[in-house]
């Protein structure tokens, strides 16, 4: 008798493009697992992640904006669902895996530290060996994350793949990891510059006239050039990409966004950033002088991998909140800066 997930596999080799990474021929597992009777092996990686404690806290780290009283400002969480967003809608024009491209979306930055960009330069500082949050979110999904009986989430080798080469000098095996790669660019850039207008950082007139020009006005219409592009340059292709003209474009927004809101003490202030570099120095010195506080799982890390490996953990898995209140606590009440 047929499983239902044996007539999705099949379905896949019938619509799929040759080039997608069918659920069928995936690499596998570190620990063999019996098949799911309904879902790919992909959806069941898709799955494992959403329910994941880790995906859960993407909604209280930050973005872009720190300490901000604003209700719509994107979060890590909203930036992921984005990112995933833009995958399977050129997955799906490609005729490649979009559960494969969802998965690793989805869990491309659950290694991400607390306040965003300016949390992972403090860590990637003070930490021996440096902090990449694309490294990460790997030891998140392979070793972190507790189920079925063993560390990790046991995911397979390719949404494993796209993780880690999300971003940073790696670049991913599969189309559809490549498909993420391009698709948190085009999602940060937007969004950002989205938030930055709404917040007052910059004006519309602030942007570069040569990009506007190639992309669009409005914010919908340049995410669909940009989503535009990439299928009709990369159908049929076995590489995912953008012509030179709208490549030149995207890195000349992402040079102004880095320029003009990503650096700017208008997005984050001065004592802000003293605060989050406070918050993060003195969580990551007071726990390694004081392991025994660490809870029990960083515990178990610290016997085989060392103190600085666990605080590592510990410090990247905190949300914003967490992290403010932890130091608050351990101050005893008597710090001043952020709330």
């Amino acid at each position: 008798m047929v499983t239902y997930r044996e007539d999705l596999e099949e379905r896949e080799r019938e619509i799929l493009s040759p080039l997608a990474t069918l659920a069928v021929a995936s690499k596998g597992r570190a620990y063999p697992e019996e098949p799911c009777v309904f879902r790919t092996a992909f959806q069941r990686d898709r799955d494992r992640i959403i329910h994941s404690k880790a995906f859960r806290r993407l909604m209280h780290k930050t973005q872009v904006f720190l300490n901000s009283e604003g209700d719509h400002y994107r979060t890590r969480l909203t930036h992921t669902l984005e990112v995933s967003q833009i995958a399977r809608t050129i997955a799906r024009a490609l005729r490649l895996n979009e559960d494969l491209a969802e998965a690793i979306a989805l869990g491309h930055d659950l290694g991400h530290t607390p306040f965003g960009h300016n949390g992972e330069a403090i860590l990637n500082e003070i930490h021996p060996g440096g902090f990449r949050h694309n490294e990460q979110s790997l030891r998140v999904v392979d070793k972190l994350e507790k189920a079925h009986g063993h560390q990790g989430m046991n995911l397979t080798f390719e949404v494993r793949d796209g993780i880690l080469n999300h971003s940073g000098a790696g670049f991913p095996q599969t189309l559809e990891g490549q498909i993420v790669r391009l698709s948190d660019r085009i999602a940060y850039i937007n969004h950002d510059i989205d938030d930055a207008l709404r917040s007052g950082v910059i004006t519309f007139s602030d942007l570069p006239a040569g990009p506007i020009a190639v992309f669009g006005t409005r914010h919908s219409r340049r995410i669909d050039a940009m989503v535009r592009n990439v299928i009709e340059v990369s159908e049929g292709k076995d590489r995912i990409g953008m012509d030179e003209s709208h490549a030149a474009a995207l890195d000349e927004l992402r040079t102004f966004m880095f320029a003009n809101v990503y650096r700017s003490k208008s997005v984050k202030k001065e004592e802000d950033l003293m605060m989050v570099d406070q918050v993060v120095r003195f969580l990551y010195a007071y726990f390694v002088d004081h392991p025994e506080e660490l809870p029990e799982d960083e515990h178990l890390i610290m016997a085989e991998e060392g103190v600085n490996v666990a605080v590592r953990d510990y410090v990247a898995g905190m949300t914003d909140r967490y992290a403010i209140n932890t130091y608050h606590r351990l101050q005893e009440g008597s710090p001043t800066g952020l709330k």
